[in-house]
């Protein structure tokens, strides 16, 4: 931070906003991804038997498989709406900051 330009990005309250908009979206997306992930664990832990279940009468797949892959899937997916709003919203956002800290 000796640059002169980062400190008055760092100080600008447009940077300052942003970076607490991206963190309080990125927390939610991770509770989200909590929440997911500990009631899948929470289940296999109290009921094991419901991931146990087959899917259908004679089916060797379990609800366990489709289950985790949806545990798998959905950080995949969050991870995705995390991208796709940082690239559209807080990178055009910092360009704006960036240029007017220029001037």
């Amino acid at each position: 931070m000796d640059h002169p330009l980062y400190e008055k990005i760092h100080n600008s309250p447009r940077f300052q906003e942003m970076v607490a908009k991206r963190e309080r979206f990125a927390w939610q997306l991770s509770a989200v991804m909590l929440v997911i992930y500990f009631t899948f664990i929470l289940i296999i832990a109290f009921s094991p038997g419901v991931f146990g279940t087959p899917i259908s009468k004679g089916s060797v797949i379990t609800w366990g498989i489709p289950v985790g892959l949806g545990v798998i899937i959905s950080a995949f997916v969050l991870t995705g709406i995390y991208v796709r709003k940082s690239n559209r919203e807080f990178d055009a956002e910092n360009q704006s900051i960036i240029e007017e800290a220029k001037k």
